[in-house]
């Protein structure tokens, strides 16, 4: 099975710095100096979907703008990039949300994702009305959850719930097909719920010994109720050419924090009733002191932000390799991120995910691509077909490039003998950089 990759959408805006927000901190912390509008965030949903990432994942919460009219904005600016919109259940009737999905699955042409997001935090939930504890909400999840797929499946459906209760529910119209379920959770109240329902069970970047113990934890669960499950990983990524330059950027990134906004945040998020949060936070106990907390997993980013803590940081060929380790422990998709998301995009898109096509581990959504090589025009052309551009260099029809001191170069700036043309940068000549 080839490997899917998805991006991340920063509806709270982005930053060449960590952009801090998320689980147990308040509204309004997070912020950056793009602001989150249609435009930045169209140009980073079509540059994820050039390079070759299947979807976006979109936050939910106080802190970031609503996912499902930002995603609704940006199907009419991408053509094949599905949107993984994070919800809380809970919050509109399951109906209704049924509904919804199925609007935007036939409106979008069949481009939603859906992230069931139960809410870990009591606090953030009471400020939309929502008064049941953390155990409650798992319930009335499972409740939700099972409303909405019998709407799916055309059924007409009558539930009275210690929770949720509806009455001749039905659908119109059918989502085609039915939007998959991502579904995260660390919790004894999360697992069996997302053993039940979800498509891909998600977990968030820890070290691959604790993954493989999650992993099979949801294997068993999921086992007991007759269900397979795939498998989703939410990291983030400081990929470069070589390893020096990917840890210059983690120190450049954990330079730019002050310890006092690394103290506020850090005890905001020690109040937090998520176990994927506290997860987190054991993997660096709020210090800046080892934080690469396994081979080229860099906890760093959960200094100053709730949720996913961890990024992947190392060389392209370093990152594709811990990408081969998770997913030799059953991880098939990754949601990754990096800041800036635009910027990053372009790092993971055309270093790593190429590396990963040479292994057989991924292919372009899109099919093969092939560059070809431009013709010069006007070029003069000799008897053997050979053309020479104004500044003396010579081509010929298959591409070989002669300089005027008689060098050859292939399209790809390599000599016949494997060595490689360049500028003055020191960059490949012609490598656009």
């Amino acid at each position: 099975m080839t490997l899917t990759f998805h991006w991340f959408l920063p509806t709270y805006g982005d930053s060449r710095d960590i952009v801090g927000g998320g689980h147990g901190l308040p509204a309004g912390t997070a912020g950056g100096a793009r602001p989150a509008t249609v435009a930045y965030l169209g140009q980073i949903a079509r540059t994820a979907e050039q390079l070759g990432f299947v979807g976006a994942l979109t936050p939910t919460g106080a802190w970031c703008e609503d996912a499902w009219l930002a995603t609704a904005m940006l199907t009419e600016v991408t053509e094949r990039l599905k949107f993984l919109v994070a919800f809380r259940p809970g919050l509109t009737s399951p109906t209704l949300a049924a509904q919804m999905a199925s609007t935007f699955q036939r409106l979008s042409r069949g481009r939603l994702l859906l992230n069931v997001v139960t809410g870990g935090e009591s606090q953030e939930q009471r400020g939309y009305g929502d008064f049941l504890d953390k155990d409650a909400r798992y319930a009335r999840t499972d409740e939700f959850l099972h409303v909405v797929r019998a709407l799916w499946r055309g059924e007409t459906v009558s539930h009275a719930g210690e929770h949720l209760r509806v009455e001749q529910a039905r659908l119109n119209r059918l989502p085609d097909p039915a939007p998959p379920i991502y579904f995260g959770g660390s919790s004894t109240a999360a697992g069996p719920v997302a053993a039940r329902h979800s498509d891909v069970y998600l977990t968030w970047g820890e070290p691959p010994a604790q993954v493989a113990e999650k992993l099979a934890w949801m294997r068993r669960l999921a086992a007991e109720t007759g269900r397979e499950l795939r498998f989703g990983i939410r990291l983030h990524v400081i990929a470069r050419d070589t390893a020096e330059a990917a840890w210059a950027q983690a120190q450049r990134l954990l330079d730019g924090i002050a310890d006092s906004d690394v103290a506020a945040v850090q005890a905001g998020l020690r109040r937090s009733e998520s176990e994927g949060q506290h997860r987190m936070l054991a993997l660096h106990g709020g210090s800046r002191d080892r934080l690469e907390v396994s081979p080229n997993l860099w906890a760093g980013v959960g200094l100053v932000r709730g949720g996913a803590g961890t990024a992947l940081v190392g060389s392209h060929t370093e990152v594709a390799d811990r990408i081969a380790e998770y997913h030799a422990l059953g991880i098939t998709e990754f949601i990754l991120s990096g800041h800036p998301h635009l910027e990053e995009a372009y790092w993971v898109g055309e270093g790593v995910l190429p590396i990963l096509h040479r292994r057989g581990l991924w292919q372009h959504p899109a099919g093969e691509t092939s560059a070809t090589v431009a013709e010069v025009p006007f070029a003069a052309t000799t008897p053997n077909g050979t053309a020479t551009t104004p500044n003396g260099t010579a081509t010929t029809p298959n591409g070989t490039a002669t300089t005027p001191n008689g060098t050859a170069t292939t399209p790809d700036g390599a000599t016949p003998d494997g060595t490689t043309i360049r500028d003055g940068a020191g960059l490949p000549s012609g490598a656009g950089r």
